[in-house]
């Protein structure tokens, strides 16, 4: 066992017995995979689809059974039908941004602000290229790191087809980059950028 899934475990055991501490802990771990997942999978707005997911994770702590492991699928799963019903409702509201407050003490340059819009930008693009049920598989296996197993349970999809989802999205943005990339997973992911 790795030290992040045993963090991981030791920190979901301690939520459930009340540590709010703990589940602290899990949400800076694992939002930020939470929030690319449902900014990727078109939710309108990430940050308020992440903090509900964390919501209705902490509200049903106390009927969870499992593992780190367990938790990080349960999590997903959540996450999941949140961003299907962020996309449901439809545009709706937007509110306007706050503007923070520039204190002085440290600002992104100009080129690296540029350099992660283009990366996002890119990112977002070669997903448009993929079937929503490719790129939910995908997003689930390389940002939610999900074995097959828990993405088909996420999907409600046999793992065979969650197999041939992989194997077609993969091979889709393959084509798209003109360059090979392997199905194996989370090697994929690397071998994307």
């Amino acid at each position: 066992m790795d030290e992040v899934a045993g963090d991981l475990d030791g920190l979901v055991l301690a939520a459930r017995a009340g540590g709010s501490w703990a589940f602290g802990r899990l949400w800076e771990m694992l939002s930020p995979a939470v929030a690319a997942y449902v900014r990727n999978r078109g939710a309108r707005d990430p940050d308020d689809v992440t903090s509900e997911v964390f919501l209705a994770a902490f509200t049903g702590l106390a009927g969870f059974e499992g593992d780190g492991r367990a938790f990080r699928s349960w999590l997903f799963t959540i996450a999941h039908h949140k961003a299907v019903d962020s996309l449901r409702r439809g545009p709706g509201r937007r509110e306007l941004p706050v503007d923070v407050l520039d204190d002085g003490r440290s600002a992104p340059s100009a080129e690296s602000r540029a350099l992660e819009h283009l990366a996002d930008e890119d990112v977002r693009a070669m997903l448009a290229t993929l079937s929503p049920d490719q790129r939910d598989v995908l997003l689930l296996r390389l940002v939610a790191d999900l074995e097959l197993a828990e993405v088909a349970r996420v999907v409600g999809k046999p793992v065979g087809a969650v197999k041939a989802l992989q194997h077609r999205g993969l091979a889709r943005l393959r084509k798209e980059l003109g360059r090979p990339v392997s199905d194996d997973g989370p090697e994929a992911i690397a071998q994307l950028r």
